[in-house]
């Protein structure tokens, strides 16, 4: 599913024109990164949470000659899926952990 199509269902089970909706995604999107870009987390219980997470840095390797590099530290934007969601995509999954 791209964006086009995310819009046109989020209108059509809201009642809303496809430019209001998109307006309301970009700010929900744009909402998201300001939160997440200041090392705030957001947290949409049920779907899921976005934050922030620092990578070190490191020493790799160029694939084609071998030769080491440095690869300097980062931060990089960071999703970890909620239940409902896991569940919603994995079923069995979600009846094995709350079997144990």
């Amino acid at each position: 599913m791209n964006r086009a199509e995310l819009v046109e269902i989020l209108a059509s089970k809201n009642d809303l024109s496809k430019a209001a909706t998109n307006a309301v995604l970009d700010t929900l999107i744009e909402t998201i990164q300001t939160a997440v870009k200041k090392g705030d987390v957001v947290q949409l219980v049920g779907f899921g949470t976005f934050k922030s997470a620092k990578r070190a840095a490191r020493t790799g390797k160029n694939p084609a000659t071998g030769v080491a590099l440095k690869i300097p530290a980062s931060t990089v934007p960071k999703f970890v899926a909620g239940a409902k969601f896991k569940a919603a995509v994995d079923p069995k999954a979600a009846k094995r952990k709350a079997g144990k």
